[in-house]
């Protein structure tokens, strides 16, 4: 039987750049083609307007492949994806109740659709990643932040009005570092940002011992911490990393845990910073789900990396546009 070949457009809204891709799906799996990014235009009806003249240059570049069957959009939150409006991101300000999904349908007479950024990459996941073939899915990003995309029931699940999934904002203690607006959140423990704040305040505490970590050797050091530079002292076996590294680990496994007493998942899928640290988070993680989970609902549920690596902003935006054929 002759499997269909589909050809999507994905865009990729974000407050520094927006890319434009070309991918062709066939069967369980996808081809990106094409992509080209711009710096993102400060007044948003400007960015549309280069947006759409981009994918437009690229179908034309690609006028002997199949027509054009879906748009996808990814945009950061918030937004209401039932009317295609882009509600005031925090990332991209100036953008405040903006259709965006009405342009490109307009001019490519093809179903559009948005989803925040997590969303558009559990949907990567769960159609062409780690998670292909499952029912229940929860993926998370992070990154930069922590954010969760649904899937429940075969369904992508975005709750009454878009904001289902906004695990960075869960408090996991009554104090720690500030994520997402709030002291000791999960957002605060598990991002790039919360992680150097952690290192930082283990630094200070070492300085004072004098006992100071490799990856702050001095108090004019402080203000160069990174998440990353933790890591690659930790991966060096430094103590002080491995102190930050194993409190990232316990915070982790203690969100995961209630997203698996609560969901009852079948994987969850973890993208960025655990993609590249799964080696040092792993054991600590799995620990604290044996003390934490239900045993019933631990055991059916796998926690994996991101399938599509660090290429999965790549594919986020076309799932979106495939998921737009489904729902269309």
């Amino acid at each position: 039987m002759e499997v269909a070949v589909i050809l999507l457009a994905g865009i990729d809204i974000g407050g520094t750049k927006c890319s434009v891709s070309i991918g062709r799906s066939c069967g369980d799996g996808v081809e990106l083609l094409v992509k080209k990014a711009i710096p993102t235009p400060q007044e948003p009806h400007s960015a549309i307007e280069a947006i759409l003249k981009i994918l437009q240059e690229l179908l034309e570049a690609h006028q002997d492949s199949e027509p054009l069957a879906s748009i996808g959009i990814s945009c950061g939150g918030p937004l209401n994806s039932r009317s295609g409006r882009i509600l005031s991101p925090p990332n991209l300000p100036g953008w405040d109740d903006i259709d965006i999904v009405s342009p490109f349908r307009d001019t490519f007479g093809v179903p559009v659709a948005v989803q925040n950024d997590a969303n558009a990459c559990a949907l990567a996941e769960w159609t062409w990643g780690a998670g292909k073939g499952s029912s229940n899915m929860v993926f998370l990003t992070f990154g930069t932040g922590m954010g969760a995309g649904l899937i429940l029931d075969g369904k992508l699940y975005s709750g009454t009005n878009d904001m289902a999934g906004e695990v960075g904002h869960i408090r996991l203690e009554h104090d720690g570092p500030k994520g997402y607006g709030k002291l000791g959140s999960f957002e605060g423990f598990c991002s790039g940002g919360g992680i150097a704040h952690l290192a930082t305040q283990v630094a200070r505490r070492r300085l004072s011992e004098g006992i100071p970590p490799s990856f702050c050797p001095s108090p004019e050091a402080i203000g160069e911490i990174t998440a990353k530079k933790v890591f690659e002292y930790a991966h060096t076996g430094d103590p002080g990393a491995l102190e930050v590294v194993d409190m990232v680990a316990y915070q982790l496994g203690r969100g995961l845990s209630m997203l698996i007493d609560l969901l009852n998942p079948e994987r969850i899928v973890i993208g960025s910073i655990y993609t590249r640290q799964q080696s040092l988070l792993e054991s600590k993680v799995h620990q604290v789900l044996l003390e934490e989970c239900l045993s019933i609902s631990r055991q059916v549920c796998t926690i994996l990396t991101a399938g599509l690596g660090e290429e999965i902003g790549d594919y986020a935006a076309l799932s979106v546009a495939q998921y737009a054929l489904r729902t269309s």
